[in-house]
């Protein structure tokens, strides 16, 4: 079974919100970068690969988890970054129920990940 399809039996499998919000985030990803590639890494994690590790998702009990792993290297200057604030590499945002995903904001993000990516592979 292809990432894609693993992906997609995760989002088919979760009853309530949380599928929509992952499947929400999902195609804002694909729409920032069409050429972002989707894995499956780490006993079920969908995971977006573009010259490096990207970001990852991630359904919890009450929010979905998007995170980006070099999150702390990126502009936010709409603030979309929620978790993870602390940390000196990854930067999240938790959506929990009813929580609105800022689509513009979250495409700019996923830009500056793959151009981080982009330019460390220059180096």
């Amino acid at each position: 079974m292809s990432p894609s399809q693993q992906i997609d039996n995760l989002i088919a499998g979760i009853p309530d919100w949380r599928a929509k919000t992952l499947a929400t985030l999902r195609r804002v990803v694909h729409e920032a970068d069409p050429e972002i590639v989707e894995e499956w890494k780490w006993m079920g994690t969908p995971t977006f690969y573009h010259d490096g590790l990207v970001l990852l998702f991630n359904p919890h009990k009450d929010k979905v988890k998007l995170t980006f792993y070099e999150g702390a290297r990126l502009p936010d200057p709409d603030k979309v970054f929620n978790a993870g604030l602390e940390g000196n590499k990854w930067r999240a945002v938790d959506f929990h129920e009813g929580d609105k995903v800022n689509e513009r904001a979250l495409k700019a993000l996923v830009r500056a990940a793959v151009a981080h990516n982009a330019l460390k592979k220059k180096k």
